[in-house]
């Protein structure tokens, strides 16, 4: 006999992690994230249980059809990192209420429609894309305290290989300069080598001479940009801007 409860309590834990680790998503993006295959009233439903228990709120944004964008509360966060497939996982930036996370919709928004691209892609062709292989906002020092976060994180395995990239979403927010640069602080991410750690001896040699990044990936992931909200023109100029620039002869 099948237990409804424990089923209904294993998809209510699957959609809290995921909207921790998205960070923020509409019903219809959640619905295609979790459930594809059945109505999208049980998604509504389960989400809605899930803010009566305090896990997750939600915002109504000033669009057509009035979309409501939920995110996890602070109290569905730490129940979240609490398990095993969130394990290390940085606490994400939150949302302090309604408004702040209206402001910072868009672009999250944008973000986690890129996520359900590259998901529901694989699972057209039969490849694996989980939703848990989409990992925003990580964290990667790059010395003197500052860091490398890109958008996300993306694991995604073909039939032949396994892939990874860092993902950019671009909203034509910023000058194509200010993107270009972008490629200046991953270039500084795969030569960093992290110094001794204050109070502690070094013991070996090859901790010296090895690149941070090859600690957490055996290959330095692909730089993936995905350009968003303007025209041809905006995405040609973007495009020239993060082609490298041939040195002018002095």
């Amino acid at each position: 006999m099948t237990n409804t409860n424990a089923d209904a309590g294993g998809g209510d834990r699957v959609a809290l992690a995921v909207l921790t680790q998205y960070r923020m998503g509409t019903t219809q993006q959640l619905h295609r994230v979790l459930a594809p295959g059945v109505r999208i009233e049980q998604t509504r439903r389960r989400l809605a249980k899930l803010r009566a228990e305090g896990l997750v709120d939600r915002v109504t944004l000033p669009q057509a059809g009035r979309v409501r964008a939920w995110f996890p509360t602070a109290y569905g966060v730490r129940v979240a990192l609490e398990w095993p497939e969130l394990n290390g996982r940085r606490p994400p930036r939150l949302v302090s209420d309604p408004v702040a996370a209206r402001l910072r919709a868009g672009h999250a928004l944008a973000v986690t429609e890129t996520a359900l691209a590259f998901l529901e892609d694989a699972r057209r062709r039969g490849e694996t894309c989980l939703p848990l292989d989409w990992l925003p906002e990580v964290h990667h020092p790059i010395g003197n305290g500052e860091a490398v976060i890109p958008d996300a994180l993306l694991y995604y395995r073909s039939s032949d290989a396994m892939l990874r990239a860092f993902v950019e979403v671009d909203r034509a927010t910023m000058g194509p300069e200010r993107l270009a640069a972008k490629l200046t602080a991953y270039a500084r991410l795969h030569r960093y080598i992290p110094g001794p750690i204050p109070g502690r001896r070094w013991h070996t040699t090859t901790q010296a001479t090895e690149a941070a990044w090859r600690q957490r990936y055996p290959l330095f992931p692909r730089l993936l940009f995905v350009l968003d909200s303007t025209g041809p023109t905006g995405i040609d100029n973007r495009i020239r801007a993060l082609h490298p620039t041939p040195a002018t002869p002095q």
